[in-house]
């Protein structure tokens, strides 16, 4: 039986195939490269954006856990965008407290990082039990805690719909700080620090990554401004 598609339709397809083909080529990618991922695990393609500390205070009470879902939302006023799951301890203090501090950890910090994520902080505090320490931060009261390369004090946005729908807390940052080894000039630059000062990065299931070196590319052929 002969096809009923029209001829020029049929080499219009092959030469979109074609054209798919060149490009992954001219990139060095073959196409047998690209695995399907599931869709339940897509979000890890875009996970590896530096692993935050999320700390709170509330009536004398303490907590820190790990995020690997945070994200910067706005320049001025900065705004900044935390997944908080309804089970954690900090979502009830950052919502009776109204702040709340992100604090970056380095790889010196692996061990804590995955420690102070994988324990509740509603029977203890993990402060006293000596899992991390950390300072009031001077603008919320919010733990800093030490060892870190960079820390933001918070205030919370309250967008209860988008909390309760989609565990997204939303705040304005009233006051940051970070580690002039590794932040300078207005951004990070790893060059000549220790290894153990470089950014963590969640890639699931308790493995981290370290931020790597700077890329160096050609801009000679970038348009004139």
């Amino acid at each position: 039986m002969k096809s009923k598609t029209p001829f020029n339709l049929r080499q219009l397809n092959r030469g979109i195939r074609v054209n798919r083909f060149h490009r992954w080529a001219r990139c060095g990618e073959n196409p047998a490269m690209r695995q399907s991922v599931p869709l339940d695990r897509c979000s890890r393609l875009l996970n590896h954006g530096p692993t935050v500390l999320v700390s709170a205070e509330s009536g004398g009470r303490r907590n820190v856990m790990a995020a690997a879902w945070s994200m910067p939302l706005d320049f001025m006023p900065p705004k900044v965008a935390v997944v908080l799951d309804k089970q954690t301890f900090t979502r009830t203090l950052v919502e009776t407290s109204g702040h709340f501090a992100l604090a970056v950890p380095p790889v010196a910090l692996a061990a804590l990082t995955h420690r102070v994520g994988n324990t509740s902080g509603r029977d203890r505090d993990k402060f006293d039990a000596g899992l991390a320490s950390a300072e009031p931060g001077p603008a919320t009261g919010a733990p800093l805690v030490d060892g870190c390369v960079a820390w933001l004090e918070c205030r919370r946005i309250p967008e209860p719909h988008t909390e309760q729908a989609y565990d997204l807390f939303l705040g304005e940052v009233v006051a940051a700080w970070a580690d002039d080894r590794v932040f300078r000039n207005g951004r990070w630059d790893f060059d000549g620090a220790d290894d153990s000062l470089r950014t963590l990065h969640h890639v699931a299931g308790g493995h981290f990554l370290a931020i790597g070196d700077v890329v160096a590319y050609d801009t000679s052929l970038d348009p004139a401004a």
